[in-house]
């Protein structure tokens, strides 16, 4: 079974520094991402988040209180950014959902995969889906350097609960896991 790079969500609602969901340390990441994406050549697969969820949920609630958000799928918003462009040869797995693990993404890596995760947001998507992934068996890498969080204190705090669950999730960095390659 081979190793899986999944990229999460690079997309300019993510990256623009306007926008209330940019993380400030996008342009920090990404150099890291395409290191990533090169050495796993055909095994990389990128999600994006969409704004598809249903309403009468909580989500619902959700998009109340992050009104900018609340835009039709194909708004530019959720495009990816320009650097995330021939990341994968593979569809991207687009989800209404945080986490992005579930049959979708697995169909694409395998059941008890290897994957390594980089990305945004480390303290929203990065985390659910680790914490999804492992739960479903897969074994689980976070290249930490590779994720941009929302803010520095909640990248460390998510990086920290992550690390709490090994050997299932191992934080790393990109050196290490290229090194491994």
């Amino acid at each position: 079974m081979s190793d899986w790079l999944v990229v999460i969500d690079p997309q300019a609602v993510f990256a623009a520094r306007d926008s209330e969901w940019g993380s400030p340390f996008f342009d920090e990441a990404m150099p890291r991402i395409r290191a990533l994406a090169e050495a796993f050549r055909d095994q990389v697969v990128v999600t994006r988040w969409l704004p598809t969820a249903d309403r009468s949920t909580s989500w619902g609630d959700y998009f109340a209180a992050w009104p900018f958000a609340d835009r039709p799928a194909d708004d530019a918003l959720f495009d990816l950014v320009p650097a995330a462009a021939g990341l994968s040869r593979h569809p991207t797995v687009d989800l209404p959902t945080f986490g992005k693990w579930g049959p979708e993404l697995e169909s694409v890596v395998g059941r008890g995969a290897r994957v390594v995760l980089c990305g945004v947001s480390t303290d929203c998507c990065v985390i659910s889906t680790a914490l999804a992934a492992a739960d479903a068996g897969a074994h689980v890498t976070v290249a930490a350097d590779a994720c941009a969080g929302s803010t520095a204190e909640n990248h460390a705090a998510a990086l920290q609960v992550m690390g709490l669950y090994p050997p299932q999730i191992v934080v790393t960095d990109t050196a290490d896991v290229l090194a491994g390659r």
